[in-house]
């Protein structure tokens, strides 16, 4: 609910307004939110300038316990992730409490603490609204935007009073970068929220309903060794068993929810030696975890007919195959509370939501597979992992004004 406060040396004494009016008014006004803009732009700058490339997090952690615990008085808590990540820090929970206790559900935030390279000596610029780097460096909005942004959110609420808030969580996780680390070694139990917002994606006002479940796997192709000029007869070339395989595997795009790619090759010790070993590895994805299944025995069952058709009596490693679950499928119908609130906020602003599909993985996707209902929305970050990444202060204050409009449709329902 919008609460407008109308003194009478702010209104002509010839308007009349009665009470039904004013109230009528405040169902079809959104809130009125008092962005400092300043505020934001230099907690975003301090935040980009702190190197946090993945594992090490440590700097970034104080500097948001230094804010919503020490400046905002909300709880902290970090938990130990870090025993399993190898990062200085583990995951941090912020717990922001309620004002009418626990009637009203909990509600989830989530970004990710590390950047990935190059990080060394970030020096953010600022011009015509636009924040970048002199192209040396990574900027790290992905995904401190998303933190500056959930700091002024606090501040915010923290400035307004009479708010009607539900009880939020902001979970800020480690090695997002290298294979979502900090998230799959949360333990759930610590979060009140069943269902959140991710913030980690490009544009604004869009939001990710549906991402692909994944698996990677490696493959170690073994031959032997020997002279290539003076006795390749007593050789395996690996490479060369390795490229009879890999040419029967589908790769691409192999059909409009599914996909497979092989990514790493190593193999070969110097150009007269006949190659002992290969290293091979790739990735599946797909939106329908049956489909997934199908296509990763397609894409390896050349390797293990490799494995046959060399040693079909079985009496030597002659292939090795590992496959590791990468995270589960992120499908969040569109009926879902996550996304009508999102959806009633931005009409609320004037602007409509954009429901999309992505290609990609991110925490979303772990905490949906630890049952905690999650989508993803766009920040305005663009060019995110290279050295032309930027983003506009105007879509992070619009960001952040989406975020309290969704906090304050969540906390009517």
């Amino acid at each position: 609910m919008i609460h407008f406060l109308l003194t009478p040396n702010l209104l002509p004494m010839h308007l009349a307004f009665s009470v039904a009016t004013l109230i009528s008014l405040s169902f079809f006004c959104t809130t009125v939110v008092m962005i400092n803009r300043e505020r934001l732009k230099q907690t975003f700058v301090e935040l980009c300038e702190i190197e946090s490339p993945s594992r090490k997090e440590g700097e970034v952690a104080w500097y948001i316990t230094k804010v919503f615990r020490d400046e905002l008085g909300h709880e902290v808590v970090t938990d130990d992730s870090s025993q399993e990540t190898g990062s200085e820090t583990g995951n941090l929970v912020v717990r922001i409490e309620g004002t009418n206790g626990d009637t009203l559900a909990p509600l989830l935030f989530n970004a990710h603490m590390d950047t990935v390279g190059p990080t060394e000596g970030v020096k953010v610029l600022f011009e015509d609204g636009i924040f970048r780097t002199d192209g040396t460096t990574i900027l790290g909005g992905d995904d401190k935007a998303a933190i500056a942004i959930l700091m002024e959110v606090a501040r915010c609420l923290k400035e307004q009073d009479g708010q009607l808030l539900p009880p939020l969580e902001f979970l800020f996780t480690v090695c997002e970068e290298i294979g979502l680390l900090g998230a799959k070694a949360l333990d759930a139990s610590i979060l009140r929220a069943r269902a959140g917002y991710a913030l980690d994606t490009t544009g604004t006002f869009n939001l990710i309903n549906r991402a692909p479940c994944a698996i990677r796997f490696s493959v170690k192709v073994h031959g032997k060794s020997a002279h290539a000029g003076i006795a390749p007869e007593k050789g395996i070339n690996a490479i060369s068993l390795a490229a009879r395989a890999i040419s029967k595997v589908p790769l691409g795009r192999i059909d409009p929810e599914t996909t497979a790619n092989i990514g790493i090759i190593r193999g070969g010790k110097a150009t007269n030696i006949v190659p002992d070993l290969v290293e091979i590895e790739g990735e599946v994805r797909s939106h329908s975890e049956d489909r997934l299944k199908k296509v990763q025995d397609q894409v390896l069952a050349p390797f293990h007919q490799l494995q046959w058709d060399f040693d079909p009596k079985g009496e030597g490693p002659v292939v090795q195959v590992d496959v590791i679950d990468d995270y589960p499928v992120l499908n969040v119908p569109e009926d879902h509370r996550l996304v009508t609130t999102a959806r009633e906020a931005a009409a609320s602003m004037g602007r409509e939501l954009k429901v999309e599909t992505t290609g990609g993985g991110s925490d979303a996707n772990i905490l949906c597979g630890k049952g905690i209902d999650t989508v993803i929305l766009g920040i305005g970050m663009e060019n995110v992992h290279t050295t032309d990444e930027h983003i506009a202060l105007s879509d992070m204050v619009e960001c952040a004004r989406f975020i309290l409009e969704i906090i304050s449709k969540w906390g009517l329902r």
